[in-house]
């Protein structure tokens, strides 16, 4: 590390010299990409606000001075908003955009220690369960500003479960979390005595100079609801349970050519996302053989692979049955389908095309029996948008102007354009 790069750690500041986990992950854009998406974001926000267009110049005239002065420029607490809004209703893996618009934005911009942040996310947590009603809430904390990084949380949600490795070399728990659990340890966490299959894990915040700080969530912050079958007693003797609210906090929030790489957002479940994949998956809790076994068969000695189908309907059925018995909000995969269906036909009357990852909108449970299995899909990964990482999916979000009335060779520019991006933007 140079002496420019150890005097601004020193003073809390990272610098884009250092080999930040989160450097790594933002998007490689050059000023004139930054430009051009922050034009296409105020000129989306300008259209569907009603902004006048004497006060879109003005906004322009701002915002262009500021980039080319510092290459960053901060939004209006409206168009952070908006731009939170629309980067969820962008989002191609989703299948629950229907609700876009009801999204509760909250600017903490200005809360930048890893203390506050932390006291933030506990009312964040709390408001968002409530009495059950879950609201889909986002708290959206300081952008990055050109090299300048601000503190941001490590945990992929603000709510995970420990993954333990066993002195005989099982594993206990989320195995999707030994890591993160093994890190945790290291900083000082204690694990419960004796150990389960769901203790919580604290909460990593990475403060301004890149130091972990370590948070444990209080009680209060969340709900974890007992799964239980409506008709198989047997279910119960398994202890399972999992948490009512899935708030992404792994995730990168970018707006205009601005990133927020600390910005925690919550929905609510569609039971899929814990029955058939949480507890299901073997790179997970791999459930599926006890849950056979609690429903009377023997998976060892079955003729044919189907228990598998009947655990994971029996499975998503316990998961519903206990949310609702608790008063907790959650969706089914066949009611999350038509929703989507709602929300692609909305989104066409309003002259917007829809972008869709087919292998994540698609619920993993009776595919072939919802809508959306039939419908075509192309995420053309517009911005605003969120992502986890440059590499896996940040490297394709650009604007799209396919909405817009263009001629044949104005369409053929645009699709020139985002391949010489795509190939500029990769490592070779």
């Amino acid at each position: 590390m140079g002496k420019l790069a150890r005097r601004l750690a020193s003073q809390g500041v990272n610098y884009a010299g250092q080999a930040s986990p989160l450097l790594r992950r933002l998007r490689k854009i050059s000023a004139l990409e930054r430009r051009e998406e922050a034009r296409a974001f105020l000129e989306l926000f300008a259209r569907e606000t009603g902004m006048s267009r004497p006060a879109f110049e003005k906004r322009w005239s701002e915002i262009g001075r500021a980039l080319r002065r510092r290459n960053f420029y901060e939004h209006t607490q409206d168009e952070l908003a908006f731009g939170a809004r629309v980067a969820w209703r962008n989002h191609g893996r989703c299948i629950g955009r229907l609700f876009w618009e009801s999204l509760e934005v909250f600017d903490c911009r200005k809360t930048t220690e890893p203390d506050a942040i932390a006291d933030r996310m506990v009312r964040h947590m709390r408001d968002a369960l409530g009495d059950g009603r879950i609201r889909s809430m986002i708290s959206v904390f300081a952008p990055v500003e050109d090299t300048v990084l601000p503190a941001y949380i490590e945990s992929r949600q603000i709510t995970e479960y420990a993954g333990y490795t066993l002195d005989d070399g099982s594993l206990l728990g989320d195995r999707q979390n030994v890591e993160a659990t093994r890190i945790a340890q290291s900083l000082g966490w204690r694990a419960p005595e004796p150990r389960g299959r769901f203790d919580v894990l604290p909460v990593i915040i990475r403060d301004r100079s890149d130091r972990r700080v370590l948070f444990s969530l209080p009680p209060s912050a969340y709900r974890e609801i007992d799964i239980r079958h409506p008709a198989e007693a047997g279910f119960a003797d398994l202890g399972l349970k999992w948490y009512a609210v899935p708030c992404i906090s792994g995730m990168i929030l970018t707006i205009g050519g601005i990133d927020y790489p600390c910005a925690p957002f919550n929905g609510f479940y569609m039971c899929t996302e814990i029955a058939s994949r949480d507890l299901a998956d073997r790179k997970r809790y791999d459930l599926l053989p006890d849950i056979a076994r609690a429903l009377g068969q023997r998976p060892e000695t079955a003729k044919t692979p189907l228990w598998r189908d009947t655990a994971l309907t029996e499975l998503n059925r316990a998961v519903l049955h206990s949310f609702r018995q608790a008063g907790v909000t959650i969706v089914d995969h066949h009611a999350a389908s038509d929703q989507f269906m709602e929300f692609h036909r909305r989104e066409q009357a309003e002259g917007r095309r829809v972008a869709a990852d087919w292998r994540w909108v698609v619920p993993p449970q009776a595919s072939g029996a919802c809508e959306v299995f039939h419908l075509r899909m192309t995420n053309f990964h517009p911005v605003p948008n969120y992502y986890s990482a440059e590499t896996s999916d940040g490297r394709r979000l650009m604007p799209f102007y396919g909405d817009r009335h263009r001629s044949r060779a104005e369409q053929a520019f645009d699709r020139l354009r985002r391949r010489w991006k795509l190939w500029k933007r990769t490592a070779w």
